[in-house]
């Protein structure tokens, strides 16, 4: 049976960074045919057995517009309802509230003053996507300007203790497809790095790694919390990064969990990992 699969983007990044590229033929060997679009192209999405968000990057300017596109396409991977819960970071602090390892984060709406840690921080909006927006704090520094900056362009800001490890170990990023374990890469700091030349996200560097069982316990409660919160089960999610960092005290913490549009790291990832993917495209389907 040929089937229709869309990879959607956006204008600046019409075929993606290059990390997806493993994608196309992975899904053409189990017979898809694929093609790449803009999400606000003008493009057949809705007669597409599957569209899937990979670079949808722009979103974070125009989310009122992109999440309404959301809702209009019948079969999204993942699905509307996940990327409405998701592309707002507030949903840390719902998993936090449910008893959960996470970064301590603190939301402070437009005309709130705002409470800053008394060690080193960060803040950052609400709805982002590749740490545009994010600006780091000493301890005891004021932070009131950036907060208004964000309130000012109709942000929530998040506030979150700045962890120090980031700036020795990076981020550990475990991948998961349809709803499974499939490969793990560091990140280093991004907080200081230049913009890509797309201007849509900073620039990092990426590096295969397996991951400690900490990590992966916290990335499976992680999986499981929010799949709770979603009412869905976790395999109905195709796709799922989760950012984990180490606490002062060693122990792993979230940082973010990415159900939107992550780069999944395949050029980190063994060969089979592209197929692995499309075959959970398929078992969507199913």
């Amino acid at each position: 049976m040929n089937r229709t699969a869309i990879l959607a983007s956006c204008a600046e990044l019409p075929t993606g960074d290059g990390d997806d590229d493993a994608l196309v033929p992975a899904l053409e060997s189990l017979g898809f045919s694929v093609s790449w679009a803009a999400w606000d192209a003008d493009a057949a999405f809705e007669d597409a057995d599957a569209v899937i968000l990979r670079a949808t990057w722009d979103y974070p300017s125009r989310r009122p517009e992109f999440l309404a596109w959301c809702e209009s396409v019948p079969s999204l991977f993942n699905s509307a309802a996940v990327v409405r819960w998701n592309t707002d970071k507030s949903y840390l602090v719902e998993l936090l509230d449910a008893g959960l390892a996470v970064v301590p984060t603190t939301l402070v709406s437009p005309g709130d003053d705002a409470r800053f840690p008394s060690s080193d921080f960060v803040v950052k909006p609400s709805v982002g996507a590749g740490s545009r927006g994010a600006a780091r704090f000493a301890a005891g520094e004021d932070a009131s300007a950036h907060v208004a900056t964000l309130h000012a362009e109709g942000h929530t800001a998040l506030i979150q203790p700045y962890q120090s490890s980031v700036d020795t170990s990076g981020e550990l990023a475990l991948v998961y497809i349809g709803g499974f374990y499939s490969h793990a890469f560091t990140k280093s700091a991004m907080l200081g790095s230049e913009v890509d030349s797309s201007g849509l996200y900073l620039s990092e560097k990426l590096a295969p790694a397996s991951p400690p069982a900490d990590a992966v316990a916290l990335a499976e409660d992680m999986l499981d919390a929010a799949s709770a919160l979603l009412g869905i089960l976790r395999a109905e999610l195709l796709y799922a990064r989760v950012d984990v960092v180490r606490g002062a005290d060693g122990k792993p913490l979230l940082l973010e969990l990415e159900l939107t549009e992550p780069s999944l790291g395949f050029r980190q990832a063994d060969e089979s990992a592209a197929l692995r993917f499309a075959s959970a495209v398929r078992q969507q389907l199913a």
